[in-house]
């Protein structure tokens, strides 16, 4: 089931965690490449993916931090 532009989950694929759709490459590992210094180009080519996938997968996880809601708990 697509759950955002380019971004699937399936209980069949990595348990249901987000991947790219299309493919077996869970959104995490290409948001923790990028973070861990990796350029687009290198995520793209170590995972076969093209540009707007990689996109893809930033544009969710932005989305999900929007999404996140912190309660500051009182000391």
């Amino acid at each position: 089931m697509e759950i955002a532009r380019q971004i699937s989950v399936d209980k069949a694929i990595h348990h249901g965690t987000p991947v790219i759709s299309g493919t077996r490459v869970p959104v995490s590992i290409v948001v923790g490449s990028l973070a861990s210094g990796m350029n687009k180009e290198e995520v793209m080519q170590e995972y076969e993916l093209t540009k707007e996938q990689v996109e893809a997968a930033l544009s969710y996880a932005a989305d999900l931090v929007k999404q996140t809601e912190v309660v500051a708990l009182e000391a």
